[in-house]
């Protein structure tokens, strides 16, 4: 069975989701967020993946999680990492579905590219 695929308002849709509940937080903290604070965010979670998953992976401490909550905590930052790239492109106004089609989907075989 083929996934579903994902359709530009889904993935609006959800950038939107994700930008509400950023807006709450900055607005909670104080947080200024920036042009730089979009990139330098994102490349902070893209560090807590890869600690998560040195961690999974039993290649950095377990700070004393179980083997569930070190895959939990992976799947948590990838969501991280997920949500902070829509938030940088949304400000950017990027069309990331748009994008991976430009740059990944036309490379399917039968799709001119």
């Amino acid at each position: 069975m083929e996934p579903e695929p994902i359709t530009g308002s889904c993935l609006r849709r959800l950038a939107e989701d994700v930008a509400a509940v950023s807006d709450r937080y900055a607005e909670r903290h104080g947080i200024d967020r920036t042009d730089t604070w979009y990139l330098l965010k994102l490349q902070e979670e893209v560090g807590e993946l890869t600690q998560a998953y040195l961690a999974r992976a039993g290649q950095a401490r377990d700070k004393g999680l179980t083997a569930a909550q070190r895959d939990e905590a992976y799947r948590a930052e990838l969501a991280d990492v997920l949500c902070h790239v829509l938030l940088l492109a949304r400000r950017d106004g990027v069309d990331l579905l748009a994008e991976v089609e430009r740059k990944w989907l036309s490379r399917l075989p039968g799709r001119a590219g």
